[in-house]
């Protein structure tokens, strides 16, 4: 059976849930994300003002960017709503690149270090930033994107997840080409998931933002690229479902994606959603591109993941 956003549960409930089972075997025979709501540890997570009909996406432009992220994190219903005192939360950067911010090719430091700081006002036990890094060494390229710095002075913890131990194999059992996968296993373990991609052209993808994010979390990339890309990105956003993105539209990417260095755009806006499929078809439009020229964007959709058809979508546009 096909689930809804508002169908989401989070992984530790499940894991929890289900007694007498290992971790491993419970993630290798289900998806990390969905579930039945059927009420308790099943049921909607969030408030039913947020699990409207249609998907919202919230911009936010005006003000400092932790201003933004406030901004777009309240009209979904504030970052409560997500962390609980005594969470553990991954936060997905994209931060696989040894790029410094002004040029759009990893996430913001500024973005990152005011989410952070909101998941701790909450209480969150931990907050690991996590990224299975293209370019190393690893801590270079936390010094150059200026993500490192921020993590720690937000009080967060800095993960590059290039030891295989780190992962373990998810099933994924709505994909049509990838039908089971190595994840970062923080990721499918973590109580909140919150991805923060950064949208700009890619030339093996078409487009990164939201779900292509998400592949910095798999240990095996290349084998996405020999199976088909477009396809593979759609099916596991079937199986890993983070329970916030944050889209960093501050400033994108244009050309040589997805390292640049290339053309940058001055966007000014923070996005908050829970459809990365809205998500990534609204980062289509800031890259002057249409939804559907991104194959898996269009893909995701018919898997059932999200809304591409932008009129069916709740655009909140709020001022910081």
């Amino acid at each position: 059976m096909r689930h809804t956003l508002s169908e989401k549960i989070g992984r530790r409930e499940f894991l929890r849930g289900v007694a007498g089972v290992g971790a491993a075997a419970l993630i290798g025979g289900c998806a990390a994300r969905g579930g039945q709501g059927t009420g308790g540890a099943f049921g909607p997570r969030l408030p039913k003002h947020v699990m409207d009909a249609k998907p919202v996406l919230a911009i936010a432009s005006g003000g400092k960017m932790e201003d933004r992220v406030r901004a777009a994190i309240d009209e979904l219903g504030g970052i409560g709503q997500f962390v609980k005192k005594g969470d553990a939360v991954v936060i997905k950067p994209n931060a696989a690149w040894q790029r410094s911010p002004h040029q759009a090719a990893t996430t913001n430091p500024d973005l990152l270090a005011a989410l952070i700081t909101m998941c701790k006002s909450q209480g969150a036990s931990r907050v690991l930033v996590i990224e299975h890094m293209i370019d190393t060494p690893p801590q270079l390229v936390w010094d150059v994107t200026g993500l490192g710095a921020a993590i720690r002075r937000a009080g967060g913890e800095a993960v590059s997840a290039g030891d295989q131990r780190r992962y373990v194999k998810l099933n994924i059992p709505e994909g049509k080409v990838l039908t089971s996968d190595d994840v970062i296993r923080d990721v499918l373990e973590a109580k909140v998931l919150i991805n923060v991609p950064i949208p700009k052209v890619h030339d093996g993808s078409v487009m990164t933002a939201a779900m292509k994010n998400m592949m910095g979390v798999i240990w095996n990339r290349q084998y996405w690229h020999q199976a088909g890309l477009q396809q593979c990105i759609a099916d596991f956003s079937t199986a890993v479902r983070p329970d916030l993105i944050i889209l960093d539209a501050d400033r994108v990417l244009l050309t040589n994606g997805p390292k640049g260095p290339g053309n940058t755009k001055d966007v000014g806006e923070v996005v908050a959603s829970l459809d990365p499929v809205a998500t990534d078809a609204y980062a289509a439009t800031l890259l002057g591109l249409k939804p559907s020229d991104v194959p898996h964007v269009e893909l995701a959709a018919q898997l059932g993941v999200g809304e591409m058809d932008l009129a069916k979508v709740q655009m909140k546009h709020v001022k910081a």
